[in-house]
């Protein structure tokens, strides 16, 4: 996070003091405190308790399943984030239309995720004689899931392609200013490989 998913965030949302952003999928709330630090306000929502109550050192949270986003106003928060969590929700069409009735007109959303091009089903990496590191793409243009090792058990991952996350947000008000790819922040065989997927978009007035 502190090397790469964080300085990623906040290149794209570029937090803007006295506003309030919505963290969806908050976790212990890492991002939070780096937008609080930036002059900002950043209220936060996860599914799990433990994790809600270490990000409310940072600001109120509310436990909640994604994307249902009922329980608050319309026209409340000023921007939203969500970071490395769109990949565990099904529904993306409906995180991103709850988000924009959230959000007040000409607000912001930020996205970074796992680049679709790693998430496939069957996408792995393979390194040839030589060492060098090359990967599979899997049925990148599918949509599917997969279970990957998550500590002692394991998560689910929603695949989607690229263009159907950026036409899911647009297709709900969502316009794009910003997209940027980073390889791999460690791996100096995969610099060619995409690892991460970041975007800032800008709620139509």
């Amino acid at each position: 996070y502190e090397a790469a998913v964080t300085p990623m965030l906040l290149d794209v949302v570029r937090p803007e003091p006295g506003w309030i952003y919505l963290d969806l999928g908050c976790g212990e709330g890492r991002v939070m405190r780096a937008v609080t630090e930036s002059g900002a306000a950043a209220h936060g929502v996860d599914l799990t308790l433990a994790l809600a109550r270490r990000a409310a050192e940072s600001g109120p949270v509310v436990v909640g399943r994604l994307p249902d986003l009922g329980y608050l106003r319309d026209d409340s928060y000023d921007g939203a984030f969500c970071v490395l969590a769109l990949e565990h929700i099904e529904d993306e069409g409906r995180l991103f239309a709850e988000a924009a009735r959230a959000v007040r007109p000409s607000g912001v959303f930020a996205l970074v995720i796992n680049h679709p091009f790693r998430t496939a089903p069957g996408a792995t990496p393979i390194s040839d004689s030589d060492g060098e590191t090359l990967w599979r793409p899997g049925d990148y243009f599918s949509l599917g899931t997969t279970l990957e090792p998550a500590g002692e058990g394991q998560m689910l991952f929603h695949h989607r392609n690229t263009a159907r996350i950026l036409e899911s947000a647009a297709a709900v008000g969502w316009y794009l200013e910003r997209f940027v790819e980073v390889p791999h922040h460690e791996l100096d065989d995969q610099a060619g490989i995409p690892s991460l997927l970041a975007c800032r978009r800008r709620l139509l007035p």
